[in-house]
């Protein structure tokens, strides 16, 4: 018998004398969401009833007292099987089930047949079991290597005809070394780079689905990027017109390290595809609606939501919003901008060479953070990239 099964049969077997000592502190201690389930009428899916919830399976399906319809909670059809299954058919069920919303949570449901209760009603008992850690660690390592295989290998392809040519017949040419072992060094820099962002999301992905618990103060987050981006964008031309509240306005709950990421990224991107001698400006904006921080900015833009947080109603955000005046980016490009490797035709080579993972770290960071990301752009004219997060009330 397995550990879960063990698990049930244990839980099962305290269900059935619920009034042994201590059942009712064991179950509502336990951490996996724990059910019992009554039903008479199998032809009707209202009937299921939850007549008891521990702790856990109260706060994670928001159930509010006992009595209240399975299929209110739970409407996913294989799950429902599961518990048909052992509510009528007295037998084990199992299936998958994948949580909805911003933050996907992958659980593996086990149900079991009670003994009926006092008044004939059948009973089933549901066991849900959090399978999300080992289901991101599974998508990891398979996106971790399609990916690294498919990226590094233009590079080392790169690396591996420069060094044949060494080899052979400019040997002894000194300016032909010179040119390709500067080329080879950068194709070099550009494996790193990309190994670097690769285990970087990868680490964010793994706990995208843990809430933050640190303190942060967006302003001094973005001040530290500006101190650090300032002497590039001075080589540049680049001035970085920044405006913000005062120290200790927009602060939230957050991991400080991700969030120095998400104003690095940001500003970064919008530094790269600024023009020379052009402004670029950053914006903290506190205590905002969710509504005001995707509201329209540009005359004639198209404006696209990467990421909408789960809204409960009444929430308050501080706004990162990023404004360059570059080239901007057509309509076509703007779904797709959060991909993994996604690069806007055009900006693959050159000066404006990157990984292609600077906006899907900062879109699962901000998901991590349960905020949102949002970009508006006319072509032409200039592009505003615009993160928000809750700030702490």
């Amino acid at each position: 018998m397995s550990l879960a099964e063990t698990s049930l049969a244990q839980i099962a077997a305290a269900a059935a004398d619920r009034g042994g000592p201590g059942f009712a502190a064991v179950v509502e201690s336990l951490p996996d969401p724990v059910l019992v389930i009554s039903a008479r009428d199998a032809l009707d899916l209202a009937d299921r009833r939850i007549i008891f919830a521990n702790l856990a399976a109260r706060e994670l399906l928001r159930i509010q007292g006992e009595g209240v319809s399975l299929v209110s909670a739970i409407r996913h059809p294989r799950v429902l099987e599961a518990v048909d299954e052992s509510l009528f058919g007295r037998m084990p069920g199992e299936a998958a089930y994948e949580s909805g919303g911003a933050q996907e949570r992958f659980w593996r449901i086990l149900t079991r047949p009670l003994p009926e209760a006092p008044d004939g009603a059948l009973l089933a008992l549901l066991v849900m079991r959090d399978e999300t850690d080992s289901r991101r660690n599974e998508r990891m390592r398979a996106d971790f290597l399609a990916n690294a295989s498919h990226e590094l290998r233009t590079p080392l392809a790169s690396l591996t005809g420069f060094i044949e040519t060494l080899r052979g017949h400019a040997k002894d040419d000194a300016a032909a070394r010179e040119r390709f072992l500067g080329v080879m060094a950068a194709q070099a820099h550009r494996m790193a780079r990309l190994i670097d962002d690769l285990m970087s999301l990868s680490r964010i992905e793994l706990n995208e689905h843990i809430a933050p618990e640190g303190r942060v103060d967006m302003v001094v987050t973005v001040l530290d990027v500006l101190d650090a981006l300032t002497p590039i964008a001075a080589e540049r031309g680049v001035t970085l017109q920044a405006k913000l509240p005062p120290r200790g306005a927009a602060m939230m709950v957050g991991d400080r390290d991700q969030l120095l990421q998400v104003a690095q990224n940001l500003i970064d991107n919008g530094l790269k595809y600024s023009p020379n001698d052009g402004v670029l400006e950053i914006e903290v904006i506190t205590d905002a609606a969710a509504d005001a921080a995707i509201a329209p900015r540009m005359a004639g833009g198209v404006r696209l939501s990467l990421l909408s947080p789960d809204l409960a109603g009444g929430e308050r955000f501080v706004i990162l919003r990023v404004t360059d005046h570059g080239p901007g980016i057509a309509r076509e490009h703007l779904p797709r901008l959060s991909e993994r490797f996604y690069r806007v035709q055009g900006q693959k080579s050159g000066e404006r060479l990157g990984t292609g993972l600077g906006l899907a770290i900062v879109k699962h960071i901000i998901n991590r953070h349960r905020g949102g990301l949002a970009i508006e752009s006319v072509e032409g004219q200039g592009a505003i990239f615009t993160a928000y997060l809750p700030q702490l009330s």
